[in-house]
């Protein structure tokens, strides 16, 4: 099915200003509000130097299956005003609420779908707005954000080149201990910015994101919920998945995707060192077939 879509500019006025666009198609089904991966994302889930993609790929997809939807800037980032530096996790929670209460003064069904960071932000918006007729988790998790760090550490880990292996042990480093070192010095700081490893990060972001656990969200969220982890994933357990589909809130339904990664491309073999050539290609074109499938699933069912 292909459908006729235009982009329109979207702006919300709130604590920040925010800007993206609507995609709009003729007769559609529902909305979707996307919702980016961490670090300085803009509208189509682009940061310097590592061009995603995802939220405006997703966008296109769902459009030409019927599917309007929203994405804009983060703060700070693109044409949105703030500073990216200093937002909190919280922050962008109480952004994407905002967007999302404007999306549902209209008509339509709104479902919400986040990628990574977002699939997170949509466990919460799930448990504060029931109204909500479904939401996405993709490559999300089912632990805190403190344990989904750790986890990486040990993946990525496992994924260090041999050389660079045993270069590490020579210098007596530990990649685990290290970056747990810096997770604690983190979770110590009070203040918006912090400098680690001589670079200065976000240090507020980092607290409230290891603090927050979903799995309360995702038992007190009652809207059906599908969620996508790809087989492959680095950043988020797909043991999760199983997690996850224990939850208690409402219908769930969860898909591990074969040979897939966190960013949502297939691979041969689970690793971070390919993502700069993975993203020159489009995501695994099954994700969004999947998420329309559910979908109409839903409607169809509610309609009954």
């Amino acid at each position: 099915m292909t459908t006729s879509a235009v982009e329109q500019p979207f702006e919300h006025h709130g604590a920040v200003r925010l800007v993206g666009v609507r995609r709009r198609v003729e007769t559609p089904s529902a909305v979707a509000v996307l919702l980016p991966g961490s670090g300085p994302t803009d509208r189509d889930g682009d940061a310097r130097g590592l061009a995603l993609g995802i939220q405006r790929q997703l966008a296109e997809g769902l459009a030409e299956r019927g599917l309007e939807s929203v994405r804009w800037d983060k703060r700070g980032v693109g044409e949105s005003e703030g500073e990216f530096l200093t937002t909190g996790f919280d922050d962008l929670l109480d952004d994407a609420l905002a967007i999302v209460d404007d999306v549902l003064e209209s008509e339509l069904p709104v479902i919400v779908i986040g990628h990574s960071e977002g699939a997170f932000v949509a466990a919460r918006i799930a448990a504060r707005r029931p109204v909500i007729a479904g939401f996405v988790m993709l490559s999300g998790s089912a632990r805190s954000g403190l344990e989904v760090l750790r986890w990486q550490s040990r993946a990525i880990a496992a994924d260090v080149p041999g050389l660079v292996r045993g270069l590490l042990r020579l210098l007596r480093t530990d990649v685990e201990q290290q970056t747990e070192k810096n997770r604690q010095r983190l979770l110590r700081t009070t203040g918006d910015v912090a400098r680690i490893g001589g670079a200065r990060v976000n240090a507020r972001w980092f607290r409230e994101f290891m603090a927050y656990d979903p799995r309360a969200d995702l038992d007190a969220a009652p809207s059906p919920l599908l969620a996508i982890t790809g087989t492959f994933d680095l950043q988020s357990p797909p043991e999760d998945l199983a997690v996850i589909a224990a939850r208690t809130g409402g219908p769930t339904r969860t898909i591990a995707l074969e040979g897939v990664s966190h960013i949502l491309r297939t691979q041969s073999r689970p690793t971070l060192r390919t993502y700069r050539a993975d993203a020159r290609r489009p995501i695994d074109e099954r994700v969004v077939a999947i998420i329309a499938a559910w979908w109409n699933e839903l409607s169809e069912a509610a309609s009954r």
